[in-house]
């Protein structure tokens, strides 16, 4: 009998219909609420995990600038470094990668993944800190505290990114108050630093403060290499497409394919996509500027208190590192911030209070108790400020973009964290310490109107304009 392929076209094509149709409908209902592979569905435990190891992974790199603020002169006089503003700026230059490596980073991990970004900037981190511990001269400790910050950086923008990825509006708030415990501006990273690295500094001298981040930051990347998964939706998205493509005969799947660009448009797109952002959105710049002002001054308070405790009340070196405990006793209670819900504006005074007490009560020696006191409410004004505003933010751009617009907010605020320092010793001298936290705190009181503004309007803004669009 002959072959005639005529004779099974009809069931071929039929077959092949059914087949696109079900690849079809398989990829489209890929992030509905039922599929258990979307990250929003994953079990509690595995969705938890990821936000405590990204918290312990924020918490690390960010301790390290401040782990060296107490025994700075030691640093300095190890390597040789003659001027004030050299041995601040050696500090600083970290604070100031941690605000241009995320701008970089941030948009990478929404092209090709959280995962690997993560693993890339914590090995990168890990082997600069060492580079830090081994540095001879004041240059190689420069470039490597810049290096190392740049990678530091990553898990405070991408952090925000993952918890949009793996929760949902509802949940978002009380994964974010556990990843704040980290980098944005609790108790842990601000005290656990200054506190160990006075300890450190004293018992072990300045190179152990590296060696111990080193160790940290290899182990943690060690476990988040065994605990996390890609959570980007985007992404597990793209896999699902290229397996659905693979495993049919058919290459007619009516949904569209991802896009796919060269290396030179990615490197174009993270370059310019958290500036568009800043620039497009007047939620993300408003915010962006709010929260760099209050960051600003918690940093340029960090250089008074070794010339104010050391200096004045006669602190060693490990006990000054407990001065900064007083940061973290406004301990946070439990806020359900609902959607669009942000308290910072009613909090800013706080930290002008706290500014006024610190300031004039150092001035006049008042018992060491009460500028600290002044500290605690400037803790407490600044972490209502700037944990809500990342939240918000989140919130707002969503797992599509919130890692480039919390790159683009820590672009602001870490580049005020590096420079304002600077100007700090200049300004105390001609002012005080009474005149020149006074001048801070109607800074921090002249901002409040702009936020209240905003969060009367800010739903208006908000579902008017969205989130601008990756490019």
């Amino acid at each position: 009998m002959a072959f005639k392929p005529e004779s099974i076209a009809p069931r071929q094509l039929e077959s092949s219909s059914e087949e696109e149709s079900q690849s079809k409908e398989n990829l489209e209902s890929w992030s509905k609420a039922n599929n258990p592979s979307h990250p929003h569905n994953w079990p509690r435990h595995k969705r938890w995990a990821h936000v405590i190891v990204i918290s312990i992974l924020a918490l690390i790199t960010n301790m390290a600038p401040t782990m060296c603020a107490p025994g700075i002169s030691e640093i300095a006089t190890d390597l040789n470094m003659t001027s004030s503003v050299v041995s601040t700026l050696a500090i600083t230059l970290y604070v100031l990668g941690v605000a241009i490596g995320p701008m970089h980073m941030a948009p990478l991990s929404e092209k090709y993944g959280r995962r690997p970004i993560y693993h890339t900037a914590n090995t990168i981190f890990v082997a600069f800190i060492i580079g830090n511990a081994l540095s001879q001269t004041p240059a190689q400790f420069m470039v490597f505290q810049f290096i190392s910050g740049c990678a530091g950086g990553t898990p405070m923008a991408l952090g925000g990114g993952t918890i949009a990825d793996i929760t949902t509006i509802k949940q978002r708030a009380t994964a974010m108050s556990l990843f704040s415990i980290g980098p944005l501006a609790g108790p842990m990273s601000l005290v656990l630093g200054p506190v160990i690295g006075g300890f450190l500094a004293v018992g072990k001298g300045w190179r152990w403060k590296f060696w111990l981040l080193a160790i940290l930051g290899g182990f943690f990347g060690i476990a988040t290499a065994i605990i996390m998964r890609e959570t980007h939706p985007e992404i597990l998205r793209q896999r699902r497409f290229a397996h659905l493509h693979a495993s049919t005969d058919s290459f007619n799947i009516q949904t569209k394919p991802p896009a796919t660009l060269s290396p030179t448009q990615v490197l174009l797109q993270v370059l310019v996509h958290p500036i568009l952002l800043l620039v497009k959105s007047p939620i993300l710049l408003v915010i962006s500027l709010y929260v760099t002002l209050v960051f600003g001054i918690m940093y340029l308070l960090f250089t008074t208190f070794t010339d104010v405790f050391e200096g004045q009340y006669g602190f060693s070196i490990s006990i000054s590192g407990l001065v900064y405990l007083g940061l973290g006793v406004a301990r946070r209670k439990h806020v359900p911030l609902q959607h669009c819900e942000w308290p910072g504006p009613r909090c800013t005074p706080c930290v002008a209070l706290g500014l006024f007490i610190y300031g004039w009560t150092a001035y006049y020696r008042v018992h060491w108790i009460v500028p600290i006191i002044g500290t605690v409410l400037i803790g407490f004004g600044a972490f209502f400020v700037i944990m809500p505003a990342q939240l918000y933010l989140i919130d707002v751009f969503g797992s599509e973009a919130a890692a480039s617009a919390l790159g683009a907010n820590n672009f602001l605020r870490f580049i005020s964290s590096t420079f304002l320092p600077l100007a700090g010793p200049k300004m105390y001298q001609t002012l005080n310490h009474g005149w020149g936290n006074t001048l801070l705190g109607f800074l921090a009181l002249a901002f409040v109107p702009g936020p209240l503004l905003f969060y009367k309007y800010g739903e208006k803004l908000r579902t008017r304009e969205r989130s601008p669009a990756p490019m």
